[in-house]
């Protein structure tokens, strides 16, 4: 057996499950709001920018359009947002918050947090989360770059 091909040596399978569990782990909160992880993230970049373009979406998402477009068909019948061709190119869709979309943003403020006070109290630092940003950003700016240099 290669040491390189043992499911313990694998950053990609720890990233994967960090990832899986911490999805999972938020889904209690989103269930009782009627919204998936994928619709948060959608979410938190209208709450913080409204009136996006799909493709901005998809780039800050880190997917691809196949992917986030049903998944703002499904918003749009929920009554979060509305889609709307773009003035200087119809082919271009618009993506903005409708008034429950935004007051959503209110009664899930404290979500984020949630998870965060349920890590520390199991054995994580603060300390410890703060470092961790820094460097899963980074994987991500390299792995970005990787990929898009591939298309």
């Amino acid at each position: 057996m290669y040491p390189q091909l043992q499911l313990d040596n694998q950053l990609c399978f720890r990233l994967y499950t960090a990832a899986r569990l911490v999805t999972n782990s938020y889904a209690p909160y989103f269930k009782e709001h009627g919204i998936t992880y994928l619709q948060y993230l959608v979410l938190m970049i209208l709450w913080e920018n409204d009136n996006q373009f799909v493709r901005v979406i998809t780039e800050k998402l880190h997917l691809e359009t196949n992917t986030v477009t049903p998944l703002l068909q499904r918003m749009e019948k929920q009554g979060l947002i509305v889609r709307q061709r773009g003035t200087a190119d119809s082919r271009q869709r618009i993506v903005s918050l409708t008034r429950e979309g935004k007051q959503l943003e209110e009664r899930i403020k404290e979500v984020p947090n949630c998870l965060a006070r349920e890590i520390v109290a199991n054995g994580m630092t603060v300390e410890e989360l703060q470092t961790m940003a820094p460097l899963l950003d980074k994987i991500i700016q390299v792995l970005s770059k990787n990929i898009v240099s591939e298309r």
